[in-house]
């Protein structure tokens, strides 16, 4: 009975344990050619005593033994100290962070609100009377919201300015309000509105004395013929509560107004219907 023939192996190179091949013709064996598909055997580590399975073992790396406490002593013993130990350090370290941390508790502030409410609609309370002589249109339907929480309320408005006649607005203005009633916002509120002095372009940054505890009017123009921008921002703290009220407009050959009101012109009323709303804001 006739041996049969060897079958084609799925894989063409011989594994890296094949022995060596005779060669086609005379001559020493040929080496036997690692295969470029067979995995690398793995990573033999050796097991440490008494822990089966990984090196590690089924409960993780080995627990570093805490050496005995001096002078000897039963095991309970030795576990009333360490926990002596334990008690003392914990309470050194809590001791510590309360005198680190001045042992106060951040819910004892007592916020300044200085008698300002939050409101469900700010719009209303926007008060636009000192642009209705360049924006006599109303905004039918302007962007409002009110956000509520225990560290803050947030109120914002967005509306449309329009000149008479305008179907599109030709500026706008938002109001944003910010009760601030866990954190005092005095330091950032600062360094907000004075770093504008850093940014690039057009800004310019000046305090305003006159309104709430601290003022700052910041303003740009870009205009020059028949395009460009141009804005007037006025943020306002007074107490723990943050407002600015900010106006701008973007002109283009396409537009209808060819006499846009100037950076002065717009300051006048910003700070007017400032004054005007957060007198609003207290009621």
């Amino acid at each position: 009975m006739s041996t049969p023939p060897d079958q084609p192996s799925a894989y063409p190179y011989p594994g890296p344990q094949s022995a060596a091949q005779p060669s086609p013709g005379f001559g020493p064996p040929v080496p036997a050619q690692q295969n470029p598909y067979a995995q690398p055997a793995p990573h033999q580590v050796p097991q440490q005593p008494g822990q089966p399975g990984s090196y590690y073992g089924p409960q993780g790396p080995p627990i570093p033994q805490l050496p005995p406490p001096p002078g000897g002593g039963s095991g309970a013993g030795k576990a009333v100290l360490w926990a002596a130990v334990g008690a003392v350090v914990a309470s050194a370290l809590w001791g510590g962070g309360v005198l680190l941390l001045g042992g106060k508790d951040k819910d004892t502030a007592t916020a300044d609100l200085k008698g300002y409410k939050i409101q469900s609609d700010v719009c209303t309370a926007t008060d636009v009377s000192a642009f209705k002589g360049k924006y006599p249109e109303n905004d039918s339907s302007p962007v409002t919201y009110t956000l509520k929480h225990d560290a803050l309320d947030d109120m914002y408005c967005d509306m449309d300015l329009k000149m008479s006649g305008s179907g599109y607005a030709d500026a706008y203005l938002n109001t944003t309000v910010q009760l601030h009633k866990v954190t005092d916002p005095s330091a950032e509120f600062v360094a907000r509105w004075e770093s504008y002095t850093q940014r690039k372009g057009d800004y310019k940054a000046e305090k305003v004395p006159g309104l709430g505890d601290a003022a700052y009017l910041v303003t740009e123009d870009t205009i020059s013929g028949s395009s460009g921008s141009r804005s007037v921002t006025l943020a306002v703290r007074d107490g723990w509560m943050t407002y600015q009220m900010a106006w701008s407009m973007y002109l283009s050959s396409l537009d209808k107004d060819k006499t846009p009101p100037t950076v002065s012109e717009v300051t006048s009323w910003v700070k007017s219907s400032t004054t005007a709303t957060l007198a609003k804001l207290k009621n």
